[in-house]
């Protein structure tokens, strides 16, 4: 089978590899699509995030679905042909997280395209059945690989509490503030306002049905928010840019005793924020780690047509040209908001 592999620093190569053969309790897939994430980006580019570093050669690629080829013995409740969306990361199943079904927090997960463990950027994979999504007959593979981000907007946003009859605010309209912005409709919340400084992205948060959009480099964003919500703020704040000034933003937007998410990581180990304003407006923070028992509902949603996952796609590249698309996926951060790579 044909593998992309990294070999240095923003520098793929396709090599063939061998098959792998699914374990008892596994499916063996054949990849149909896998979504560009940020996190493969950072790693392609930079070699590492945080402590976890790339040792080349390496494999990127966690977003994806695609067609069941083979089962394992003991594998009952899928087949040959189906088509699944596969959640990326195998957790111990006996700790304390996984126990009290927090299993995203689990310390030993085995996730796809963290370093050590090689991703998805292959044309075949083996992976847990259970952790394999049988996907409706009006749900494509292509909208099933963009099930994964969808799940942490959706974790986003009832990690908030979102509810009929809110107002909302998303800073940064890259992918995850995107699916943030989708989950929110989704769980009705009345009017969402997205905050970003690329037109482009702004452009797309509007043709998903945002409320409005605000570009932070042509005005205030937070004057604009208080304006629009005639001075009180907004019920449910979600921040996915990762930098120290949207995330005071947040709070500045955020109305008193409101709740706030953070969901994008800061490329600073440390930030300072404004802890006396959290005080005295007795806000409520919340944050991301991936997501936790959300697929269902994500592809449940798509599949009802309440989210249309895949109009957050901009670009989409052939597998045979992975190097030039995820190095316009570098270059070209401005125009390309959602890159998917088709196998």
């Amino acid at each position: 089978m044909k593998t992309a592999i990294m070999t240095e620093l923003e520098k793929v190569e396709i090599i063939d590899t061998a098959i792998p053969v699914p374990a008892a309790d596994e499916v063996l897939v054949k990849i149909e699509y896998v979504g560009v994430c940020g996190s493969d980006l950072h790693y392609y580019e930079h070699g590492r995030i945080s402590n976890f570093i790339v040792e080349t050669p390496f494999v990127l690629g966690h977003e994806c679905a695609g067609t069941v080829e083979k089962v394992g013995e003991k594998v009952t409740h899928l087949k040959v042909g189906d088509r699944v969306a596969l959640e990326p990361g195998k957790t111990c199943g006996v700790c304390e997280h996984c126990k009290s079904g927090k299993y995203n927090l689990c310390p030993d997960v085995i996730f796809f395209a963290t370093p050590p463990v090689p991703g998805t950027f292959q044309e075949y994979v083996t992976h847990e059945a259970g952790l394999c999504f049988k996907l409706p007959d009006n749900v494509s593979t292509m909208e099933g690989a963009l099930i994964e981000p969808l799940a942490v907007g959706f974790h986003a946003a009832i990690q908030g509490g979102a509810s009929v009859g809110q107002t909302a605010v998303v800073t940064g309209a890259g992918a995850i503030g995107l699916v943030s912005l989708l989950a929110l409709k989704a769980m009705g919340v009345s009017k969402v306002y997205v905050v970003d400084v690329l037109p482009k992205r702004l452009e797309k948060a509007l043709e998903l049905g945002a409320t409005g959009v605000i570009n932070g480099m042509e005005e205030d964003a937070v004057a604009k928010i208080m304006e629009l919500t005639e001075g009180r703020g907004v019920d449910l704040s979600i921040e996915t840019a990762g930098t120290e000034i949207t995330m005071t933003q947040l709070l500045k937007m955020a109305k008193k005793g409101s709740t706030v998410v953070f969901v994008g990581y800061s490329a600073k180990e440390t930030v300072s924020l404004p802890v006396n304003l959290i005080m005295d407006k007795e806000l409520s923070i919340q944050s991301v780690f991936r997501y936790r028992n959300i697929f269902p509902l994500a592809i449940e949603s798509v599949a009802a047509g309440i989210v249309p996952i895949k109009d957050i796609v901009s670009d989409y590249f052939d597998f045979d040209d992975i190097q030039a698309g995820l190095q316009n996926c570098v270059k070209n951060k401005a125009d390309i908001v959602k890159a998917v790579i088709k196998l």
